[in-house]
C-alpha cells in the first residue's frame, strides 16, 4: 500500500494516539513526543510538519509496526 504523501505530523500523532494507543508526553520544538505501554515501553517522536518527508513517515510507520507486531499496511489504513 502507498503511503499518503500530504500527512501532516499532526494527523499522524491524532491517529497514533486515538487508535494505537499512545499518548502525548510533551512536545520539544517541532517535535511530539509519544509514549506507548502496550505491548510494552516505547517512546516515540513526530515531527509536528505541515508535511512529513516519505522517509520520515516510512520510519515511524515500521517502528509502530515493529512495535505493535501488525502490519505496515495496517496502520497505513488508519491514517
Amino acid at each position: 500500500m502507498k503511503v499518503p504523501r500530504d500527512l501532516s505530523g499532526q494527523d499522524l500523532v491524532q491517529t497514533l494516539c486515538r487508535k494505537w494507543g499512545y499518548r502525548v508526553v510533551h512536545q520539544e520544538g517541532s517535535h511530539v513526543v509519544l509514549e506507548t505501554d502496550d505491548p510494552s515501553h516505547q517512546r516515540l517522536a513526530v515531527p509536528a510538519h505541515r508535511y512529513l518527508r516519505i522517509g520520515t513517515l516510512n520510519v515511524i510507520l515500521r517502528t509502530v509496526a515493529n512495535h505493535k507486531r501488525v502490519e505496515r499496511d495496517a496502520i497505513i489504513e488508519s491514517l
